[in-house]
């Protein structure tokens, strides 16, 4: 390398530096750091002491708050994934329609994406509001006298939550629709000729051209669901009542570090968080390749 090339490489770095900086220092140490304090007992306050396995062996064995944390999220995750893919197909099929007016409705199925999560966690604890709630007294005019306690029931509070999050599911319908865009005309035009019904269209050439589309919101759905933290902590100030049944694990984890100072346990938490993360992941690409198709293919 040259004396004019070493010194461009100098001034290179210098301009980057600062962004190479942070990303050390945020990201990079924070990351192997977590790591080491997973096999340790550390409360911030006092140095960490190297444990080995114990907390991983604690969270499985001796703590059922993990495990009902798990459990919750799994449902949560097992609900509203499914619904979520299904109910934005659905509406960005209608969207995808060629009807007056349909950029108003595009931007009216979009609008809540944009909300912030606090907000969003504030208005829907008011809409389900047991008593005061626009939901429950909408179906109360229908005739059923008492209607779910949303929130504040322990059978209702999942549920809840899984409307909430399917309200705000229009960044998922905007990409389903750029999917149906993109699929040829001609497809459709060949099987009209061939007599087939609005169902056999959808069947056998809307899902399998958009399939990859489908593939792409289920992996970020998974990432988000399993990371699902801000609704239910406003909700329910942090605590995952009524009767743990809003203690999802992200939740736990903050609990863990931020009220009881476990920094240990936490980061346990967070890399086995991570692990199950990637493995779900690789499982679902995996066996994507036998429903999901290319168009180069």
């Amino acid at each position: 390398m040259g004396k004019g090339e070493r010194k461009k490489l100098i001034i290179g770095l210098a301009f980057v530096s600062p962004w190479l900086l942070g990303f050390f220092i945020f990201y990079i140490y924070p990351f192997i750091a977590s790591i080491y304090y997973s096999f340790t007992v550390y409360h911030i306050i006092s140095p960490p002491e190297f444990i080995g396995l114990r907390n991983y062996v604690d969270l499985i064995t001796r703590d059922p708050l993990f495990v009902i944390s798990i459990k919750n999220t799994l449902y949560y995750a097992g609900i509203s994934i499914p619904l979520g893919i299904v109910m934005g197909i659905i509406i960005a099929l209608l969207l995808n329609a060629k009807v007056k007016g349909m950029a108003f409705y595009r931007t009216i199925f979009f609008l809540p994406v944009i909300v912030p999560f606090a907000a969003h966690a504030i208005l829907w604890k008011w809409i389900l509001h047991p008593k005061l709630g626009v939901v429950n007294y909408i179906i109360e005019l229908i005739g059923i006298k008492h209607p779910p306690g949303w929130f504040q029931v322990p059978g209702w509070s999942k549920p809840a939550l899984i409307i909430m999050a399917l309200w705000a599911s229009g960044q998922a319908i905007i990409i389903y629709l750029a999917g149906l865009q993109d699929i040829p005309k001609s497809l459709f035009e060949v099987a009209d000729l061939d007599g087939a019904n609005w169902f056999q269209k959808i069947l056998h050439i809307t899902l399998p051209m958009i399939s990859n589309v489908v593939l792409f919101n289920l992996v970020m759905g998974l990432i988000q669901a399993f990371q699902f933290f801000t609704q239910p902590f406003i909700i329910t100030k942090g605590t995952g009542r009524p009767m743990d049944s809003m203690l999802m694990y992200n939740l736990y984890l903050y609990q863990q570090a931020f009220k009881f100072f476990n920094m240990g346990y936490a980061c346990a938490m967070a890399w086995m968080l991570f692990v199950a993360i990637i493995l779900i992941t690789l499982f679902v690409f995996k066996t994507s390749k036998s429903w999901v198709f290319y168009g180069g293919e």
